[in-house]
């Protein structure tokens, strides 16, 4: 989206239309170079966002088997517990 600068004519008559026109060129050049670099620096972070939650996510994996493990032991332990308790073996 170009810059909409609003110029009075004072400014025009002061330094002529060519000058001014290229003023505002310049200035819509350098905000379309801000945006694709802030767009560019935005993919990057989200590169980088995205790798790290799938490295967080993988991680998270790995410890909650590790706890259905061990509630799944202490359930069955329990279990086997309560039953030579009920059976009295």
């Amino acid at each position: 989206m170009p810059v909409t600068a609003k110029l009075s004519r004072d400014f025009y008559d002061r330094f002529g239309d060519k000058l001014v026109d290229e003023l505002v060129g310049l200035l819509n050049d350098v905000d379309a170079t801000f945006k694709a670099e802030l767009r560019e620096q935005n993919d990057r972070n989200l590169a980088l966002f995205d790798a790290k939650l799938e490295q967080r996510l993988a991680e998270l994996k790995a410890e909650l088997i590790k706890w259905m493990f061990l509630f799944w032991l202490g359930t069955v332990a329990t279990m086997l517990g309560l039953g030579r308790l009920l059976l009295g073996i």
